[in-house]
């Protein structure tokens, strides 16, 4: 039996359904794949529609009994997040995962050289998606009782350096807002008496790496580096334990600096 013809396997992920917000980069595709692997039905989103579909096609044909959409979807604004979420919960019957994947970098030579039009855009791409992801998915994740909300963020949010005064800043600014998402999820489980009804959590890696990138530099090293694939492991790991044991937890994917 060869990849392409392999069933889903069983599993936390078996009948779940997964939403992936940034799904058509590299790091977006191998999540995709790892999710439909694990028996989600995986309903991703992007601003760019070709490459979507392209990485939606790809998860399809790699696990051909998997359901895996796809949807042109602008996070950059609330309501189109909350019709996405409430699209989603009402086809499927439920929601059990938002897997933020959505990106984006901008750097200076030095502090000096910030350009503050760079924070504008960050402060979009980062945080504000962010935002309306979690306001938008936590009534169906809190619902679901095993819900996850996924941030992937950057080691840099822990350390900034000169050159990178914007970017972590607003990973940082999106690391709080995860934790305040997890609070939530903390209080009404304690309000039920019991545990958090489902969790946020924040993956945190140096930067990532794929093939792709490997065969462009191929001398280099990119130590400290997590591949697209191990993250994407990680993520479908999520719903494996308790939500007690992920809820507000960042998780270094990269040595601590």
């Amino acid at each position: 039996m060869t990849d392409t013809d392999a069933a889903p396997t069983t599993g936390p992920l078996d009948g779940a359904v997964v939403a992936v917000a940034g799904a058509a980069g590299p790091a977006g595709s191998a999540t995709l794949l790892s999710l439909a692997r694990a028996g989600a039905t995986v309903v991703a989103a992007d601003a760019d529609p070709e490459r979507l579909a392209a990485a939606v096609d790809a998860a399809r044909f790699a696990h051909g009994g998997a359901t895996v959409t796809g949807d042109t979807v602008d996070l950059l604004h609330l309501d189109t997040a909350r019709q996405w979420a409430a699209r989603t919960e009402k086809e499927y019957g439920r929601i059990d995962g938002l897997v933020h994947l959505v990106g984006g970098w901008r750097g200076s030579a030095s502090f000096a050289d910030t350009d503050l039009a760079d924070w504008d855009v960050l402060h979009d791409l980062l945080i504000r998606t962010v935002q309306h992801t979690s306001l938008a998915f936590e009534g169906p994740l809190a619902r679901s009782g095993n819900g996850r909300y996924v941030l992937v963020s950057a080691a840099g949010a822990t350390r900034p350096t000169a050159g990178n005064a914007a970017y972590a800043a607003a990973k940082a600014a999106a690391e709080a807002w995860t934790m305040a998402l997890a609070d939530s999820f903390r209080k009404a489980g304690a309000d039920a008496g019991g545990p958090p009804p489902s969790a946020a959590t924040v993956l945190i890696v140096k930067a990532l790496v794929h093939e792709a990138l490997r065969a462009e530099r191929p001398g280099a090293k990119f130590a400290g580096f997590t591949d697209v694939t191990d993250l994407a492991e990680a993520v479908t790991g999520l719903w494996s334990r308790p939500t007690e044991e992920v809820n507000g937890t960042r998780q270094w994917l990269t040595p601590q600096p």
